[in-house]
């Protein structure tokens, strides 16, 4: 999935350090499903508070491949959708504001600017065009039938909850819980809470690592997605965090420097991306 803020480029340094042996499998904050569509476990919870991404997922999860992709074509078609057709992207807006189908979230993503999802408080979708630079094309294509096939041959419970209304208590040692949270020291327009639903900030923060703790003490594994350091600027709350609860800190290759041209001081580009967890490699 074509997701702001997914994790599939360090995929191939998060997978290892995730446990061999997984029943059930929770991703939090599934936004592009990056994660969790690649991780192998007997069952899954798909979970993120934006409704209307999930209910995407579920009829990716129940509809044929054939049906899915006609869908998208014949809108294409019906609003002559091109890297350029502003018009034609607003009125397919206008429609999917008016009558909600999931799909048409897709087909909206596809041609949006930087493939971003917001909405505004009355939670109309309201990303603007992606003019000479966002469209629907065959390698897109081919990555949307690879999702439906991975999803579909998952057993799959989605859920929409806020991250503190998941229900914990039906997990055991044998699970394991990844978070991928909005992050605390950075500014992406896609965590910044004007999505329509809840934005992320110090409280937030500290519940969810009071629920990490809590999923600690009851010996159930986790692995938490973040940055201890962005622009500068250095999340002591995280930081402090892990280093009280002697959670393990995996430091992840990763530098936003090259879309960071503006800044006077290339250090403060940096980004020190982590993956903490409460358990050594298995």
């Amino acid at each position: 999935m074509n997701y702001i803020g997914g994790k599939f480029k360090l995929l191939p340094q998060i997978l290892p350090l995730l446990p061999r042996n997984i029943n059930t499998f929770v991703d939090l904050f599934c936004g592009g499903c990056n994660v969790g569509v690649n991780v192998n476990a007997e069952k899954y919870f798909l979970n993120d508070n934006l409704t209307y991404l999930i209910d995407l997922y579920r009829l990716f999860y129940t509809l044929s491949q054939d049906d899915v992709l006609q869908h998208v074509q014949e809108r294409i078609a019906e609003y002559s959708l091109s890297l350029t057709n502003d018009f034609g992207y607003k009125k397919l807006r206008e429609y999917y504001n008016e009558h909600r189908n999931p799909l048409d979230l897709f087909v909206l993503v596809a041609y949006s600017f930087n493939h971003q999802i917001r909405f505004n408080n009355s939670h109309e979708f309201n990303n603007p065009f992606g003019k000479e630079r966002s469209t629907y094309n065959r390698r897109m294509e081919d990555n949307l039938i690879s999702f439906i096939q991975r999803l579909q041959s998952m057993d799959i419970n989605f859920t929409s909850n806020n991250f503190d209304e998941f229900d914990f208590m039906q997990l055991t040692r044998e699970d394991f819980v990844y978070c991928d949270p909005p992050y605390l020291i950075s500014n992406g327009s896609y965590n910044d809470g004007k999505r329509g639903f809840t934005g992320w900030g110090t409280s937030e923060e500290i519940r969810l690592l009071s629920i990490l703790d809590m999923l600690d003490k009851q010996h159930i594994r986790f692995a938490l997605s973040n940055v201890l350091l962005h622009k500068g600027v250095n999340n002591k709350i995280l930081a402090e965090w892990a280093k009280d609860n002697r959670y393990i800190i995996h430091h992840l290759n990763k530098n936003y420097s090259n879309s960071s041209y503006h800044l006077k001081n290339r250090k403060e580009s940096i980004t020190d991306e982590v993956l903490i967890t409460n358990y050594h490699n298995l």
